[in-house]
């Protein structure tokens, strides 16, 4: 006979299941899961799973010597929560739920959905834990809003924890030893934020966090939730944000995980035509269910407020919104008005940011959205998803296309470069070279680049130039930032050997000057959603392969010229259109010997000449070293 428990007895309150079966609890983990508390005078720990479909429940672990039967769990009335307290057991205990299912005598053990800290993978128990931590940065909490706003400059570095830097044995290295590396390195670069691949544990190392099975738990494999808690305190006092990877789009299928947890689909739709991904091969969420959109929104808040994450970046959008996504024929099932378009999961995106800007508004929510689908980054009210921002992939795919073309035949291609601007602004853009463009096969991005050594690292400095002379936010795979050679690969460290060599160094430095304009140059980043901030020179000059335009900002007087040229033929006396006389100072130039050029340039600056071009009042005359990119800014409002 099933036991019940009052909820007197349990933390949960009649407040928690109104909220919870209505789908608006977004702080469920502060109920749900192993909770230390003190009763009658008693240390213990309170657990509570749900499990509507389940004849009985109960806890068991190490605290027990693994016996399933010790330690039964009671229900909630008619929650479908099944809870109990269990004295003695202190943090750091192993445990897992035993499931007896009301359908076809199904039995399981399952880890706890709540848990906050795992076993070490391979082994797949969940932890009691607790969340303690005295965090030292108060000044990054009190302005992260000016670092995350759409005017500021945001330069973004991919981070794989487990590639990134390993100890020499080979093993991972900590939370707590990579922190002091890691913000030292993006400081000395120049970026303002990581994104960090999901660290929620997940127990296929292989999906990088991608096959998510703890959304309230980071990974073990580097350390304790205080440790990932450190890491991120020294990069928030070194001045920069963390932005963490979050999968609500799917999750694997180990027995121990959410799929099929009370011997019903009670996370996924129970149709495979809506509930499985062909793609991944794991589940989908069921994003119809008020309980599982509270386990989702409450996923989300917890990183944000217990970890002090600065952003969301929502994987794999697109595979949410379309019902047919990645299936042909009859393996999906239209909506009620008979289209493609998946309304609940299209509800649960607008409600998701509503609440993250809502509850926290100074962090940021990313959109990985690789359709055309429209106001991705446009506010709930007036019928968008309510995203800050939405990756550019159609920038990714046309740029890396077009270097990857000899520069004899790039001419052909100048439209790849171009057409952005027919659609820069319809969406808060960001520019990604992520982890997807240098694995399975593709390449290190070094290696996408066309001609001989010398001419790859040439053509990777002028393809990042123009990445960050283009409106948008900027987001960049770590190695590309030095050249990497090999294909990235998640079981090896980065190649940091390649940092004695000249032309890799020089591409280092390169990225470090580019990060440091593109944070000092109001131009270069305070409309980079708004059309007002570019302007072309010249879009059309395929014969020769040279691309030029203006960035501006707020003010009238911050006007940048940026000149491309994607030939390793230098271009003397090429003249220019600008809006201004006076002297125009270099400020950057790709092919300088510091970055492993040719040292070709314009001797720090030019003379414009009240010459019309471009349609424009006066011009310039300039020195286009080959495979290069130049800024220069007007003198009167340098400094």
């Amino acid at each position: 006979m099933t036991q019940t428990m009052q909820l007197k007895d349990s933390i949960i309150t009649e407040h928690d299941l109104y909220l919870f079966n209505e789908g608006t609890h977004y702080r469920l983990h502060t109920v749900l899961g192993a909770h230390p508390i003190e009763r009658d005078g008693q240390a213990g720990v309170h657990f509570a799973v749900w499990a509507p479909n389940a004849r009985a429940v109960s806890v068991f672990g190490d605290f027990n010597g693994w016996d399933k039967e010790s330690h039964p769990m009671s229900l909630l009335g008619e929650s479908g929560i099944w809870a109990t307290f269990v004295p003695g057991i202190e943090q750091g205990a192993a445990y897992k739920y035993h499931i007896q299912s009301q359908h076809h005598g199904y039995r399981v053990d399952k880890a706890d959905p709540f848990a906050i800290h795992t076993e070490t993978p391979p082994k797949t128990g969940s932890k009691v834990w607790n969340l303690t931590y005295e965090w030292n940065d108060a000044d990054w909490m009190k302005t992260r809003g000016e670092a995350n706003a759409p005017d500021a400059p945001m330069s973004v570095y991919e981070v794989h924890l487990g590639s990134w830097m390993r100890y020499p044995d080979g093993n991972f290295i900590t939370y707590r030893d990579l922190a002091p590396k890691l913000a030292e390195y993006v400081e000395r670069l120049g970026f303002t934020h990581i994104e960090f691949l999901p660290i929620t544990e997940h127990p296929f190392y292989g999906s990088w966090g991608y096959q998510t099975t703890g959304y309230f738990a980071p990974t073990s494999r580097h350390g304790t939730p205080q440790d990932f808690m450190y890491l991120i305190d020294v990069l928030h006092q070194n001045g920069i944000g963390v932005i963490l990877d979050w999968v609500p789009s799917h999750f694997p299928t180990d027995e121990f995980g959410l799929g099929y947890f009370d011997g019903t689909h009670l996370f996924e739709h129970s149709d495979p035509r809506q509930g499985f991904h062909p793609d991944w091969q794991s589940y989908i969420f069921n994003y119809g269910r008020n309980e599982v959109r509270s386990f989702l929104l409450s996923s989300a808040l917890h990183w944000l407020e217990a970890f002090h994450i600065d952003g969301l970046r929502v994987d794999a959008v697109a595979s949410m919104l379309y019902l047919d996504y990645s299936r042909e024929g009859d393996d999906w099932i239209p909506n009620e008005y008979g289209g493609r378009e998946n309304l609940r999961a299209i509800e649960f995106l607008r409600r998701f940011n509503e609440v993250i800007y809502q509850n926290v508004p100074d962090v940021q929510t990313i959109a990985e959205e690789s359709t055309s689908w429209p106001m991705v980054s446009r506010p709930t009210y007036v019928g968008g998803l309510g995203f800050g921002m939405k990756w550019d992939m159609g920038w990714m795919h046309d740029s890396l296309y077009y270097v990857q073309r000899e520069p004899i035949y790039r001419r052909y291609h100048h439209t790849n470069l171009s057409f952005r601007m027919m659609y820069a602004f319809s969406e808060n853009f960001m520019l990604p070279i992520s982890h997807d463009e240098v694995v399975h096969g593709k390449g290190s991005l070094i290696n996408k680049m066309a001609g001989d050594d010398w001419q790859k690292h040439a053509n990777l400095r002028t393809f990042l130039g123009y990445m960050y002379a283009q409106p948008g936010k900027k987001l960049l795979f770590m190695g590309s930032e030095f050249g990497q050679q090999l294909e990235w690969d998640h079981d090896a460290q980065l190649q940091w050997e390649l940092l004695d060599y000249p032309l890799q160094q020089g591409v280092q430095h390169w990225m470090s000057e580019l990060n440091r304009v593109y944070r000092a140059e109001p131009a270069l980043h305070e409309l980079d959603f708004d059309p007002a901030g570019f302007s072309w020179v010249d879009a059309n000059d395929a014969e020769n392969s040279v691309l030029s335009f203006l960035r501006m900002g707020k003010t009238t007087a911050d006007i940048i010229l940026a000149v491309f040229n994607f030939t390793p033929v230098p271009r003397e006396g090429y003249t220019i259109g600008v809006p201004d006389g006076g002297y125009w100072r270099e400020i950057l130039n790709s092919d300088a010997e510091y970055y492993g050029g040719s040292g070709q340039g314009n001797y720090g600056g030019v003379e414009a000449v009240p010459e019309p071009w471009h349609g424009r009042q006066y011009s310039v005359k300039l020195q286009l070293p080959p495979l290069s990119m130049v800024l220069l800014k007007n003198e009167a409002v340098w400094g």
